[in-house]
């Protein structure tokens, strides 16, 4: 690449991009860029890479989409090198692969460990971003990367008289690095969440007892973990580069069998239930993609709920607890299901038993234990369990202020916006790495990873070839956005659910779906149509002067083909939400 600053020699000096995290984004971003020769820095607050799976390394942490396409794919001779042993990861042996990247590409030693991004304040006068860390350091980058992970930033659920408890008590989202033994104790754990689902198979499996405090059930399907089956490996082995661009080429972002056409409703029920049995005997998402109207229409949502129902009866021997572990109060799917091993049939154990919160809410800890309103309980270590201020939380920590010292807090105080979930208006030369208004964790994050690494690369070679300074989403593709991520997810039945997705799990935070429910293919082709058309919806300057200036976005698709049986439900959806004229 040509006309790209030199590698400054210190950290006072100016950098092309200063990227915050080290995890599977922030690793990828260091090596593209360094590719094309472009100077950059990973700022860290852990001490080594990972991300998600640095940081989470409670019992039984492992990945939810297949090992196969939950690793990168930009390096063939990596791919090739790297032997998975399970159909799912554990936690450790992706964190082993993400030090295996590290090392394999020479990337510690652009990355600063230990280093907690503060405050990334916009210089309007130079073009650059200043930033500080919580060590007091400073940085100077014409651009910033965050690449600070969706769900990075636990809620930190306190109650009350926690203190005062005179055993440990464990977060699963900031699990000791050296483990825990619960061997012989009395352990309670709070939340029935994905981390709670994966940890408690195993804690039971030490525990002297385990006592789940339940407060909402989550949908779970079994993983059916175990090696990676021979002919599976077969054939991703005759042409990797194919699989993987199937798997980019669909909604999710991974091999799903989705049913774009086949209703539920309109199916024979033996039929229903022989395509739901095959799907819940491969395991994991597959069951998502069974039929097109389970996640648009209630009919057809409920079907599956039952199916679900049935077959948590038949892993529960107490019907009463089988009924409190069935989720009632939300459509399956709405809010991102849980993948399992052994998690249903742990609650037949002697040594465990679940505490309904919703019938005897916690009052308190005390120094033996908790109390709820109908009764007291000692136990001798607590796992909280209580999940993440999800996809805003680790950027709204940063003292972030773009233009005329506009805080990113204020620019969100009624809900995440962002153009393309890449970039916000009035904050040049700022991306975000599966950002809100992206489809990132309803996908595969690895594929959307690798598409934004790619976008943002492209983005700043052009901007460098043409000697441009700045890019910034115009306020009018922005608002244009924000409408087309809720005409994407109003026709469905998932801002029905109260979901981290929305927000919902952290008292205060406005209501909004935060991703993007379009499906990455076609995001990535909106994105593609963008950058083609010089950057659709950027201001892009040199210096004060503007060079290009698109402030609308076009590029948005048509609405995807919908069943014509479902197009009642979809039209009155998005009349009702100011989406769609009424009709005359």
């Amino acid at each position: 690449m040509t006309n790209a600053p030199a590698r400054p020699s210190s950290d006072t000096q100016p950098i092309d991009a200063v990227i915050v995290g080290a995890g599977f984004a922030g690793m990828y971003m260091l090596h593209k860029l360094r590719g094309l020769g472009f100077s950059a820095t990973v700022l860290e607050a852990g001490s080594g890479v990972g991300g998600t799976w640095y940081w989470n390394r409670y019992p039984g942490a492992r990945v939810d989409i297949q090992s196969l396409e939950y690793c990168f794919g930009f390096d063939e001779d990596l791919e090739a090198e790297w032997r998975w042993s399970e159909r799912y990861a554990p936690q450790p042996e992706l964190l082993r692969y993400a030090n295996h990247v590290a090392e394999r590409f020479d990337l510690k030693r652009d990355i600063h460990f230990h280093s907690r991004v503060t405050a990334a304040h916009w210089d309007e006068a130079s073009q650059f971003w200043q930033i500080e860390t919580e060590g007091g350091a400073r940085y100077r980058g014409r651009h910033l990367i965050l690449a600070t992970g969706c769900l990075s930033i636990p809620t930190d659920v306190t109650f009350p008289g926690m203190e005062t408890f005179k055993g440990p008590v464990y977060r699963t989202s900031r699990w000791p690095h050296e483990g825990v033994d619960f061997s012989g104790m009395r352990v309670a754990i709070i939340g029935t969440g994905s981390s709670a689902i994966q940890s408690i198979p195993v804690i039971a499996e030490q525990a002297a007892h385990l006592t789940v405090f339940q407060r909402t059930p989550n949908y779970s399907m079994p993983a059916h973990n175990g090696p990676i089956p021979q002919a599976d490996l077969e054939a991703w082995a005759k042409d990797p580069r194919a699989y993987r661009a199937a798997s980019k080429d669909t909604i999710g972002g991974f091999q799903n069998e989705a049913n774009t056409t086949t209703l539920a409703t309109e199916t024979a029920p033996e039929e229903v239930r022989a395509e739901l049995e095959r799907r819940w005997a491969w395991g994991g998402f597959r069951i998502l993609g069974a039929f097109a109207d389970t996640g648009i229409d209630p009919a057809a949502n409920r079907i599956i709920q039952e199916f679900v129902a049935e077959k948590i009866r038949e892993q529960v021997a107490d019907p009463a607890v089988a009924d409190l572990l069935t989720p009632k109060d939300h459509p399956f799917g709405t809010k991102r299901p849980c993948v399992d091993t052994g998690y249903y049939a742990t609650f037949n154990r002697p040594n465990v038993s679940l505490v309904d919160l919703r019938a005897d809410p916690i009052v308190g800890f005390t120094p033996a234990g908790i109390s709820t309103q109908a009764n007291d309980y000692a136990f001798d270590a607590v796992v909280l369990a209580t999940g993440f201020d999800a996809m805003t939380g680790a950027i709204d920590r940063i003292d972030l202020r773009g233009v005329g010292g506009r805080r990113i807090k204020d620019h969100w105080a009624e809900g995440p916006r962002t153009y393309l979930g890449l970039m916000v208006a009035g904050f040049p030369n700022l991306f975000t790495i599966t950002g809100p208004g992206s489809p990132s964790v309803l996908t595969n994050m690895i594929n959307s990873i690798e598409q934004h690494v790619e976008w943002i690369a492209d983005c700043l070679v052009s901007l460098n070839q043409r000697q441009q300074t700045s890019i910034e989403a115009s306020e009018e593709a922005e608002a244009a956005w924000c409408r087309h991520v809720a005409e994407a997810v109003t026709p469905t039945l998932m801002p029905q659910a109260n979901s981290w997705y929305m927000g919902a799990n952290v008292p205060g935070k406005p209501r909004m779906f935060m991703p993007y429910a379009g499906g990455l293919n076609t995001y990535t082709e909106i994105c593609r149509q963008v950058a083609a058309k010089d950057y659709e919806g950027f201001v892009i300057r040199k210096g004060d002067r503007v060079l290009s200036e698109s402030r609308v976005f076009t590029s948005h698709p048509p609405m995807p083909e919908i069943p014509e049986k479902l197009m009642p439900i979809v039209v009155e959806r998005l009349t009702a939400a100011g989406l769609m004229p009424a009709a005359q």
